[in-house]
């Protein structure tokens, strides 16, 4: 009796089914444990995933501009489509349909679909502090990030989520994704010189005879006005048409002839945000007059620009002779001082200004500018388009025309080149001399913030980066410096893209 029962003690068949037995509960709860977090990472992955990409979609339509939200809402519906599954609701479509709503309380927060977002000015610095109201963007034109979040879906868990929870009630959890993208965009290679925005509207007008500045680069009426581009004086307020300058790289140093060698330079070294410039007072004068001359093969004063990165350009055609001009210091051969220059004598013409000048208190023109007697003095019998005696071509495209037609060597009846004289720097044709680049800012409504444009300002944000094509030299060092110019181009919705080998736009993920 003794040994069967020891026996029966000692045996171990079977223990394998005692232990599953006992152990099986828990291998069939982690089963369901691992299943549902399973699907769990797949559908917050897919939520992420369609939150992020819905939020750079919208963010790089964020450019300051007063269209950026709707730009931006636009892009959230039709540029982007995810669909999350393991959901109760199986296949969910991110955004998905339905009617953009506006928060009753704060403008800059709507929703559509699967999605609701708010446009925002600021984001807090560290990234575990909460978004709130006080980071909401008033308008389009300071708003620079947006936070986009999809709506809670419901998952019903096979483990019991109710053992975890503590909620005897409900086995099931919800799950949503936020993201915050923002859109920072900026140029690089470009002259340090800003101007005040021309066509600036101020309570629904402006000085440009209600112009905006899309149309100055696309209706060919506005866009061939002549801008005369002043210098303000110490402590003067800024207003459209003015132009100052804006911080060099360090690189150059802080003195006039610093900023004045990144003026006058073909390759400009300087980098600027679309969010915020820095301006640069207080060097008006000297050498940063110079700086602007040397691209119409004017020598500058004290040989400063003597090297082959300050060359002219490769059409310089002014209306002004060298020769017989009573200084007694001027010579057809020379690379000449301005002061060694007549304008504009018999045979000599540079490209006119306009007719007259209705617009800006007197410094912009109805762009009704002697076409036919600047062509009639520099080219006599040739021809130039037909095209031109209905629609009058803007002073850059008839400079253009001269050098892809190989007429910068025609001589005026004056005896006037195009081509620099040889004793100059060589003519740089890598880029287009004549064009000087610039931020475009609203000075009337940044001074209205608060901002003294006089002094060393910082952060002012930036309407558009534009090119403009410099028609005629600056006067000189000491006479005032007036910049005549027309608009050419402008980086943004309403550019033509000639700009864009200068951008640097990135929609970046910063939540």
């Amino acid at each position: 009796m003794f040994r069967v029962l020891r026996k029966f003690w000692h045996d171990q068949r079977g223990v394998a089914l005692i232990l599953l037995s006992i152990m099986l509960p828990a291998i069939i709860g982690f089963s369901a444990l691992t299943i549902d977090m399973s699907r769990v990472t797949n559908l917050h992955n897919d939520m992420q995933k369609a939150a992020d990409a819905l939020a750079l979609a919208a963010a790089a339509e964020l450019n300051g501009r007063s269209d950026a939200w709707t730009r931006a809402q636009n892009a959230l519906a039709n540029l982007v489509s995810n669909d999350t599954t393991f959901s109760d609701a199986g296949i969910v479509p991110i955004p998905g349909s339905g009617a953009t709503t506006v928060d009753a309380t704060y403008t800059a927060c709507r929703s559509m679909g699967q999605i609701s977002w708010c446009f925002l000015s600021s984001i807090p610095a560290n990234d575990s502090d909460m978004i709130t109201s006080a980071n909401y963007a008033a308008s389009a034109a300071v708003t620079r990030f947006i936070m986009v979040e999809t709506h809670p879906e419901t998952f019903s868990t096979i483990f019991p989520a109710s053992f975890l929870s503590g909620n005897t009630a409900d086995d099931r959890i919800q799950f949503g994704a936020v993201s915050v993208a923002g859109f920072t965009s900026g140029v690089c290679n470009y002259t340090p010189v800003f101007m005040c925005n021309p066509y600036e509207m101020v309570n629904g007008t402006n000085s440009a005879g209600g112009a905006t500045l899309e149309q100055a680069v696309s209706d060919p009426a506005v866009h061939r006005r002549l801008i005369e581009l002043r210098l303000v004086g110490n402590n003067a307020a800024y207003g459209p048409g003015n132009f100052g300058f804006l911080a060099p790289p360090d690189s150059v140093g802080n003195g006039a002839q610093g900023l004045a060698q990144t003026i006058a330079t073909s390759r400009p070294l300087g980098c600027y945000s679309a969010q915020g410039v820095s301006t640069k007072t207080g060097q008006n004068n000297g050498p940063v007059q110079d700086a602007f001359n040397v691209r119409f093969g004017i020598n500058a004063n004290g040989n400063a620009f003597n090297s082959a990165e300050y060359g002219p350009a490769a059409n310089v055609r002014k209306g002004a002779s060298t020769g017989g001009n009573g200084n007694g210091n001027g010579n057809s051969n020379q690379c000449p001082n301005y002061n060694q220059l007549t304008f504009n004598a018999a045979g000599y013409m540079g490209l006119p200004r306009d007719g007259t000048t209705p617009y800006m208190s007197g410094r912009m023109g109805d762009g009704n500018w002697n076409l036919s007697g600047y062509w009639s003095t520099n080219f006599q019998s040739t021809s130039y388009p037909s095209a031109w005696d209905t629609t009058k071509p803007t002073r850059y495209q008839v400079y253009k025309y001269e050098i892809a037609n190989n007429l910068v060597g025609h001589a005026s009846t004056g005896g006037e080149l195009g081509t620099p004289p040889n004793s100059c720097q060589p003519p740089v044709t890598s880029v287009d001399r004549r064009l000087l680049y610039g931020a475009i800012l609203n000075c009337n409504a940044l001074q209205a913030a608060g901002n003294n444009l006089n002094g060393n300002s910082t952060n002012l944000p930036v309407e558009a980066f534009a090119s403009f094509f410099m028609t005629e030299p600056v006067p000189g060092a000491n006479a005032g410096g007036s910049v005549f110019v027309e608009l050419v181009d402008i980086t943004g919705r309403g550019g033509s893209g000639t700009l864009d080998n200068f951008l640097r736009d990135e929609a970046q993920l910063y939540r």
